[in-house]
């Protein structure tokens, strides 16, 4: 599969970069122009790495550190990135919960220009399930990692309760409730669900008639 790169073209577009295929790689490629076909050398420029401050949050404890991000990166809120603590020799990847410029709170920013990024840590989270029991509702909680699936529609244990999944809902967004949607724990706002008694003597299921419950 050939190589595509953006860079400016001599021919017909010199101010702005546009894509070429590259013919031949290296530190000053030879590449073709997809606009005008033209076949030319192209330079292509080192991007230094930036060093910004992020504010992680894990749980109740936030705490701050510095990672390297290239030049020229968009950061986005709601983009996940990998954080790198060099001191304490660990790595926590996060969702960008905030991005802080000259001041202000921004949706995106490019990276030589951000202040700080506010980060939701999701290498273990803590998801919030409401269960629902005869006499109103009670809450529990369960620590699992960030791309733990929970499903609808399955069963699950959480400070030995039984539970069963009704809907899920999302961070910033709607409700999963369909029968099978499955939806990583760290994008989990709340879990709401049913109590799920266990079988007694004579009702349980045989390994022909049911499917597995699963268990974390």
């Amino acid at each position: 599969m050939t190589e595509e790169i953006i860079v400016v073209c001599p021919m017909c577009s010199p101010k702005d970069a546009v894509g070429h295929d590259v013919l031949r790689p290296g530190q000053n490629p030879v590449v073709q122009c997809h606009e005008c076909g033209a076949v030319h050398p192209a330079t292509i420029e080192e991007k230094k790495p930036v060093k910004v401050k992020v504010i992680v949050s894990k749980d109740d404890v936030s705490f701050t550190l510095h990672t390297d991000i290239d030049a020229g990166e968009m950061i986005y809120i709601d983009d996940e990135l990998v954080v790198d603590d060099e001191e304490a020799d660990e790595v926590y990847p996060i969702i960008v919960t905030a991005i802080e410029s000259g001041g202000r709170r921004l949706d995106r920013e490019e990276i030589e220009n951000i202040d700080v990024i506010w980060g939701r840590a999701t290498d273990e989270v803590t998801t919030k399930i409401s269960i629902k029991v005869r006499n109103g509702s009670t809450s529990v909680e369960k620590r699992v990692p960030g791309e733990f699936e929970f499903v609808v529609g399955q069963n699950y244990n959480a400070e030995r309760k039984d539970f069963h999944i009704t809907k899920i809902k999302i961070r910033d967004g709607g409700f999963q409730s369909r029968k099978g949607d499955r939806v990583p724990a760290k994008y989990i706002k709340r879990i709401f669900a049913t109590e799920a008694h266990k079988r007694g003597w004579g009702e349980a299921k045989t390994s022909w008639s049911s499917k597995r419950e699963e268990r974390y």
